[in-house]
């Protein structure tokens, strides 16, 4: 197999390479990023390997785009704007890329006739759910995003769903719930926290704190596309979430219990406009069709990640946060 990755100097589009080199050592791979403020530069290194190729670029760009995804038959589109905080002050980004870049690269596998096409996307296209414990997303699940980051995200989906209906491409798509783990850019809530609490820096928390989302580990979420990849029925939806549902308070405790500081460095800070009040995964169909389900728990995992970010800002390689982040 030949795939194309896309975002693979992401968060999760470097952890999915790092795995799938790990399994499938004989599989060549293209990582096609145009590597934002957000990409893991100094750990590129690392993937390079024979087989591996590193190519600069954005997939908005057709000419770029179709030069390196030629030879490849499988694509994995991980690549795209993800903050929701600066898709509400700079909108125009997250629609270029998020939707025509997405354009771009359905077109391409189209004229190429690769064999699989799979979209990852995220649970902020399905809305808010109530603080409900019974009620969750599904595949299902109608469309009601909030955001201009969820807003492009779901037409996104759409695009592959019409270039499956419309073309025949053989695609897959899958949702997921907010993901953590090493290897994140520090706007997120987990890498925010960790080091704004290392720095002995108030720790911002939106609103009153007990927005809720589902948490899976970057791990558990690429085996998850690695079962999609092996086992998904084309045309379909699946669902990925690590039934882990936590406040922002109790991500924030749990943060500063492994670091061992006190809770005293919380503060509260104002509310995100149309801040979704909880997100929740139905990840049944998963674990009924690919036999997935998410292995890490929430205290191992989190415990993981911040001792990841404490031993890199130990030894200087990683300084963050950005102010700008506290999205969760």
């Amino acid at each position: 197999m030949k795939l194309f990755v896309t975002g693979g100097a992401g968060f999760i589009g470097y952890n999915f390479i790092k795995r799938w080199q790990e399994r499938h050592p004989d599989d060549e791979i293209v990582n096609f990023d145009v590597l934002t403020y957000a990409a893991n530069r100094s750990d590129l290194p690392q993937l390079e390997r024979q087989g591996y190729r590193f190519i600069e670029g954005d997939i908005a760009d057709p000419v770029a785009v179709r030069a390196a995804m030629e030879g490849c038959d499988t694509v994995v589109h991980f690549a795209a704007e993800t903050h929701v905080d600066r898709s509400i002050s700079g909108p125009a980004a997250f629609l270029r890329t998020n939707v025509q870049g997405t354009l771009v690269l359905l077109e391409t596998a189209k004229e190429l006739g690769v064999q699989r096409f799979h979209h990852v996307s995220t649970d902020e296209v399905f809305g808010a759910l109530p603080l409900t414990p019974e009620v969750k997303f599904h595949e299902d699940t109608a469309y009601d995003p909030r955001s201009p980051y969820s807003a492009s995200k779901a037409a996104s989906d759409h695009l592959v769903r019409a270039y499956y209906h419309t073309y025949g491409l053989p695609v897959t798509i899958s949702n997921c719930t907010n993901n953590y783990g090493p290897y994140q850019y520090p706007e997120k809530l987990i890498p925010v926290l960790t080091l704004k609490a290392l720095r002995g820096e108030p720790l911002p928390i939106y609103g009153d704190g007990k927005y809720v989302r589902d948490w899976i580990h970057v791990d558990d979420h690429n085996a998850g596309v690695e079962a999609i990849l092996a086992h998904g029925k084309v045309g379909e939806t699946y669902c990925l979430g690590g039934n882990a549902e936590r406040t922002n308070l109790e991500v924030a405790a749990a943060v500063l219990s492994t670091l061992g500081k006190p809770e005293d460095q919380l503060t509260f800070v104002q509310d995100r406009p149309g801040h979704d009040r909880r997100y929740a995964m139905d990840t049944s169909k998963a674990a009924r069709e690919l036999g997935w389900q998410p292995v890490h728990t929430f205290e191992q995992g989190i415990a993981e990640t911040v001792r990841w970010y404490a031993d890199r800002f130990a030894a200087g390689t990683i300084t963050g946060p950005d102010e700008q982040g506290v999205h969760a």
